[in-house]
């Protein structure tokens, strides 16, 4: 994998070019956009997104896990985990940009 990040920057960007916002509009409507995601994430309500996928959290149990390095048994306390699904269309579609005969 190429290790690229796309940066909140570049989302703004995006939209500066695509949707003909001024800058600050663009990086406001994306930076609200956001905001909105995460507030409705924290009220444990999931996030659907057409033909991209769905945000959600999910409760995670307590659990023993262990330190690889000692062996020493370590209690793991309950915790609400972000979880994201993608839609059938993004599938596709990243398969689609693969290339044949590659191991990406």
């Amino acid at each position: 994998m190429a290790g690229r990040t796309v940066t909140r920057a570049q989302l703004g960007e995006s939209v500066y070019q695509g949707v003909g916002l001024s800058r600050s509009e663009s990086t406001d409507l994306l930076e609200s956009v956001l905001t909105h995601m995460s507030d409705a994430l924290a009220s444990g309500q999931t996030v659907k997104i057409s033909s991209f996928g769905s945000f959600s959290i999910r409760q995670k149990g307590e659990r023993i896990g262990r330190n690889p390095k000692t062996g020493e048994e370590v209690p793991i306390l309950p915790r609400k985990v972000l979880v994201f699904r993608p839609s059938q269309v993004l599938k596709n579609s990243i398969n689609e940009k693969r290339i044949p005969g590659s191991s990406e």
